[in-house]
Order: C-alpha cells, then sequence, then structure tokens
C-alpha cells in the first residue's frame, strides 16, 4: 500500500498573532484536501542573518519590558490559552533546533509560507525559511511574502541564489512579485491570494467559537494593528452610537475581548455589524463572511503593510471600501456577488498552482 505524501510547511509560528494562525491553519488544510498528504508545520524558530533582523528582535524585547510586566502576564493569560486551543487544531513537528541533513529525507516537499517568510527586518529569508536544506523539486512557496517594497543587496544575493533552485514560487502581492522578477532567476512568479481564502465561510464555521463574554448582539468591531487617531475614534463612536451598536476594540488590553483567540476572532468577524479595520486579514474574513467594512490607513510606527491591501481590493474591487474622512451607512452595503465569482477563479488558479507544484494528477 502506497504511503501518504509527507509535506512541512515552513512559517512564522507566531502565537499572538490572529492572522499568522488562521493561514497556518489554511495552508494545512487547502493541501491537506488535495490528496492523500500527512501535513506537518515545522516548528522552527527565526535565523538571524542580517543586523537589522537582530536589532529588530531586541527592540521587540525591550519593548515588552518597557510595559508593566506583571500585568501583561496577567492579560495575556487567558488570551494565550485561546490561541493555544486553536492551535490544536494544527499539526505540528517537534521543535527544530538546528537544520540537519535528515529533514530533506523525511518529507516528500517543503511549502514555505504564508505570511511574511521572506522579511528581513524579522530575522526572516533564513536557510530555513528559503528551504536551502531541501532538494529542490521539493521546494515551493505558497502565497508567501517579503514583507517589504524591495530587498538589499546583500538580501537580494541570498533570495536569488535559493530562489532560483524553487520547483514553483507563488507570492500574495504584486510587490513580492516584482522582488522575484527583478532577481531574474527564470522563474514565473504567480500571485494568489491568502490561503485563508481558500476554505470557504463553512469550513471556517466549524473552528469558529463564541467568546464567553460576548452579550452584545450588536457591535462595530475594530481591529487596528497601528494606531488608532483621535479622528478615527470619534468617527467610529459617532457611527456606533446612530445605530445603537457597542464598540469592541479588539487590541485595547483593557477591552475584556482583548482575550480573544483565532477562533473567538472568526466570531467576531461573521457577527460584527461593521468592520473598521487596517488589518489585511479582517479584511479578507469580512468578504469570506459577508460583513460590510471599511478599511483605514495604517498610521504609527508599525512598518506599513498596505500592499497586500492594495492587491486585495484591486483584485475584487473593493477600493470603495477605503475610509474617506467619514463612515456613511453606504459602507453597510456587502452585495459581494461580482467578489464571489473573482474569488472562484482565484481559487481555481490557486489549486492549479499547487496540483502542479505537488505533481498531482486529476482525480487524486
Amino acid at each position: 500500500m502506497k504511503k501518504n505524501l509527507k509535506i512541512g510547511i515552513i512559517t512564522i509560528n507566531d502565537n499572538n498573532n490572529y492572522g499568522n494562525r488562521l493561514q497556518n491553519y489554511a495552508v494545512q488544510e487547502t493541501i491537506r484536501k488535495m490528496g492523500k498528504y500527512d501535513v506537518i508545520t515545522l516548528k522552527n524558530s527565526p535565523r538571524f542573518n542580517n543586523r537589522c533582523g537582530i536589532i529588530n528582535f531586541f527592540k521587540k524585547i525591550i519593548a515588552h519590558l518597557y510595559s508593566n510586566i506583571r500585568k501583561w502576564i496577567k492579560d495575556n493569560k487567558n488570551r494565550r490559552k485561546c490561541f493555544k486551543d486553536f492551535n490544536k487544531k494544527i499539526r505540528f513537528s517537534k521543535r527544530i533546533k538546528t537544520i540537519y541533513s535528515k529533514l530533506d529525507n523525511e518529507y516528500d516537499f517543503f511549502v514555505a509560507g504564508s505570511d511574511q517568510i521572506w522579511k528581513p527586518t524579522y530575522g526572516r529569508m533564513s536557510q530555513m525559511d528559503l528551504l536551502a536544506f531541501a532538494t529542490p523539486y521539493k521546494r515551493l512557496s505558497f502565497s508567501a511574502s517579503f514583507g517589504v517594497e524591495s530587498l538589499s543587496a546583500s538580501e537580494k544575493i541570498l533570495a536569488k541564489k535559493e530562489l532560483e533552485k524553487f520547483n514553483a514560487i507563488s507570492v500574495r502581492e504584486e510587490a513580492g512579485k516584482k522582488i522575484v522578477d527583478d532577481l531574474d532567476i527564470g522563474k514565473k512568479v504567480e500571485v494568489l491570494i491568502d490561503p485563508t481564502m481558500m476554505l470557504d465561510s463553512c469550513e471556517w464555521e466549524k473552528v469558529m467559537k463564541k467568546p464567553a463574554k460576548l452579550e452584545s448582539k450588536r457591535y462595530v468591531l475594530t481591529y487596528f494593528l497601528g494606531n488608532m487617531s483621535e479622528e478615527k475614534e470619534n468617527e467610529i463612536k459617532r457611527f456606533a452610537k446612530k445605530h445603537d451598536c457597542d464598540i469592541i476594540n479588539l487590541l485595547n488590553k483593557d477591552d475584556i475581548f482583548y482575550e480573544t483567540g483565532p477562533s473567538e476572532f472568526l466570531y467576531l468577524e461573521k457577527n460584527a455589524f461593521l468592520i473598521c479595520t487596517d488589518s489585511f486579514h479582517s479584511c479578507v474574513f469580512s468578504i469570506l463572511f459577508d460583513r460590510p467594512f471599511v478599511v483605514f490607513e495604517r498610521e504609527g510606527n508599525i512598518v506599513n503593510m498596505n500592499s497586500r491591501i492594495d492587491t486585495l481590493l484591486s483584485k475584487f474591487e473593493l477600493e470603495s471600501k477605503r475610509y474617506n474622512g467619514s463612515i456613511s451607512d453606504e459602507y453597510l452595503s456587502c452585495d459581494y456577488i461580482h467578489v464571489k465569482e473573482i474569488l472562484k477563479k482565484e481559487k481555481e488558479k490557486t489549486e492549479c498552482f499547487l496540483r502542479r507544484a505537488l505533481n498531482i494528477k486529476d482525480g487524486i
């Protein structure tokens, strides 16, 4: 009896980020549905290849230490538990601390992505992230992202050396395609949808969970990775008051819903009266769940990642969802019939890419 092929997913193991956990699950399920595969996410730590990556890493540590640690532990205890519970839905390998030669022999294919698996300022683009340990035909990327508009000269050399060995390359934004095209590696680069869009709403509903503390039946959901200016906040409050809505702010540590994990995040997205966000994945699930949403430009010191939102809104003809200074009732419209038609074609395109890369024949 032929054994199942073994697929290893290389991604960012971040247990504090909704989008990361949800895309990890989506990659696993998308590939698992395509054939008899054992799909396993490799637990790996970032390899710091450059000074910038190390500096940013320690900046994060200092920022955490600067805050009230005792309060942080208390506030995040339940949040961490929610993320841990969601991770039970993902099959992980044992912790990989070094890249060892046997790894290539243990798997039939390796999938890099999705998420910002090649973001140099995150300490990524390591030998592990670029699958340097793997036999070339086993290497593919699934809607991977660099998270930047361009690479430095040294980063280009590293990326070119490894990416030209890939069997198949796909990225999730136009900026990523341009980066790879400019490397002149002689390979076609496809821009595919984020893996989270490969699962339909019914599939996501199977893993969603109602937050224990949710009592409101009518609420505006706000999810800002950047700053929320006073002007934005006042406009959201005005709209919420007009429509008799509560406001749930997912990243406000003083909000009881800060303890929300990925499963609870899905529930809040699906049942919101309106979603106000600067988050790519919040936009994605607004679309999947047919919810009205408003997209704000990201503000503050956090790195601007508008490229993928730009690609998303352009691809699905949703430019009208951008915030224009006020939240009118027009934003409540969520007629996504044309979006579903585009999404169907994009899903077919993505499945074709994966079938070619994994050498899957029709009917399997």
